[in-house]
């Protein structure tokens, strides 16, 4: 079984359109396992039930953004191995920093093709 077919993953994205447009990558280079949650807290409470291998978090959603929900992530025992990405609209700096101080494995920019989500993952996860 590769790796593909193991990996875990969850969508953290309030907008539909955006999810869809993830998920639509996700499947489209072949992996099958994925969960989504529209919003940081409500993925935060999720992940600490079940852990994933790898979180995908919009930066900018309304409650908790992708990076309070990243810190979150490393600051609990079961969740701080997760593997997290970032995606954001504008790859601003300053967020990127603020994602790499807090353990962000990786951040893609929107828009992305789903060839582009695939190499943004294998740098965290391994070849797919």
């Amino acid at each position: 079984m590769s790796l593909r077919e193991k990996l875990n993953v969850m969508v953290v994205d309030d907008m539909s359109v955006s999810r869809g447009l993830i998920i639509q990558g996700l499947e489209e280079i072949g992996i099958k396992n994925i969960e989504y949650s529209t919003d940081g807290e409500s993925a935060f409470k999720k992940l600490a039930a079940k852990p994933v291998h790898l979180v995908i978090s919009d930066y900018n959603m309304p409650g908790a953004d992708g990076l309070q929900l990243l810190a979150g992530l490393r600051q609990y025992g079961a969740t701080q191995r997760i593997g997290f990405i970032l995606i954001t609209g504008t790859a601003d700096p300053a967020v990127i920093e603020k994602g790499n101080q807090l353990g962000m494995n990786n951040y893609i920019k929107k828009p992305f093709s789903a060839e582009q989500l695939k190499g943004c993952i294998e740098r965290v996860v391994g070849p797919l």
